[in-house]
């Protein structure tokens, strides 16, 4: 599984003129792991502009093309930053030669923040579609949800608003499908960061 992933990360590097770094093939181990194996909950953090959420956004795209019924909600603090990781990934699907299968014709959910691939008939959702983390996710079902970048200054610099989007974080429990996939990105923005684990 990861060879795949790994095909379509450099192939898309070379479509850009670059090489793969190392780390980001690392990067893209990790979240195919996270993919594969229980409990399915992930945390990227790394330095700064080191491609995090670049790599994030071609794992999802080669996720599309492999298994084009999967359902991806992206949530960041703010709906303009969650659309940019949307607008990344429908880049990557209309350049990708090995995507060229699930572009549709009639692009009709096609846009800033949602899109929807070749797929099955009978899934409601569309294949991706962004929020911010207060925006309004009743009744969406995702099998990958992507929380990028949802702890910055504006939603973490009180204890009020530390404790309100632990409580938003919570309710994603309800809309990941049974065996499906959540993946944290970001960088701590506050010594009570969500992003503290047990052993940090």
């Amino acid at each position: 599984m990861k060879e795949k992933f790994h095909e379509f990360l450099d192939e898309w590097n070379d479509i850009l003129g670059f090489s793969t770094p190392t780390h980001h093939t690392q990067i893209m181990d990790f979240l195919v792991s996270v993919w594969e194996a229980p409990p399915h909950r992930g945390l990227l953090m790394a330095f700064r502009h080191s491609g995090k959420s670049t790599v994030v956004g071609i794992f999802a795209a080669c996720l599309l093309c492999l298994y084009p019924e999967t359902r991806i909600l992206i949530l960041s603090a703010e709906t303009s930053l969650s659309s940019r990781m949307v607008s990344h990934i429908r880049h990557i699907l209309e350049n990708h030669p090995m995507c060229t299968h699930i572009v549709p014709t009639k692009k009709t959910e096609w846009a800033q923040g949602r899109i929807t691939v070749n797929r099955p008939i009978g899934i409601r959702e569309p294949s991706v579609i962004c929020q911010g983390i207060h925006g309004n996710i009743t009744g969406l079902r995702a099998d990958l949800i992507i929380c990028d970048d949802v702890e910055v200054p504006n939603t973490s610099n009180t204890i009020q608003k530390r404790e309100m989007l632990r409580e938003r974080l919570r309710e994603l429990d309800f809309i990941l499908s049974p065996t499906g996939t959540m993946v944290y990105i970001g960088t701590p923005h506050t010594l009570d960061t969500i992003y503290k684990t047990k052993e940090s």
